[in-house]
């Protein structure tokens, strides 16, 4: 398996809307000291230049800590810097051809929202799902919303890892125990707060218990 479930359990997706007076390489480096376990790059305006400077940075950086680095359906772009995979949306490129495009080693993440999706991706080659929104979030206006018992059903249908995304935060995450999810996705929840590290080590902890429940 290209993705090691271990690997989802503190999910860290970027998002710059919180920098401040940091870099988004400075908060990457804060949440992989508290503990995320994966980033995923997430750019949506950023011209072609900035966006390949910028995932070099992270993806040197993420390997210094051992954290794999995913960026969000540029195909051309994670083939280009060398990174360990790339995450699609289900109205981005169809799974199973990104999965040509990449070949067999890289890792392919595929947000699912249905027990239909969910298997039709697995089929297609992904190593991993995303499924929310979990809870009501604001970082995404597109995401819908994924019931307690479609999560579960997605979960007891595929043999992937899948880990959760949306909404989720230190006051709600154990909510997602005997979910069947190995790990959350997040971006508020770290990037939006004051103090990263510590966010994420919190985080981690609490996402650690939920797991094992």
């Amino acid at each position: 398996m290209r993705c090691d479930k271990k690997d989802l359990l503190l999910y860290a997706v970027t998002d710059r809307a919180w920098l401040g007076e940091q870099t988004l390489a400075q908060q990457v480096e804060a949440s992989l000291k508290g503990g995320a376990t994966m980033v995923q790059l997430r750019e949506k305006h950023l011209d072609r230049a900035a966006f390949l400077a910028e995932a070099r940075e992270l993806k040197a950086l993420c390997g210094r800590y051992g954290a794999p680095f995913l960026i969000n359906d540029d195909v051309a772009l994670t083939l280009e810097v060398r990174a360990d995979g790339i995450h699609v949306g289900q109205s981005d490129m169809e799974a199973a051809e990104v999965r040509r495009r990449l070949g067999p080693d890289r890792i392919l993440g595929v947000s699912a929202q249905t027990v239909e999706q969910a298997l039709r991706a697995e089929a297609a080659g992904a190593d991993y799902l995303g499924v929310g929104a979990v809870f009501p979030t604001g970082t995404k206006d597109d995401a819908d919303a994924v019931s307690c018992d479609t999560l579960k059903a997605i979960c007891a249908a595929v043999r992937i890892p899948v880990v959760a995304i949306g909404g989720i935060g230190p006051e709600n995450v154990g909510k997602l125990a005997g979910s069947g999810v190995c790990g959350v996705a997040v971006v508020s929840a770290l990037y939006a707060q004051a103090d990263i590290q510590g966010a994420a080590r919190k985080l981690l902890a609490l996402t650690r218990e939920m797991v094992a429940r």
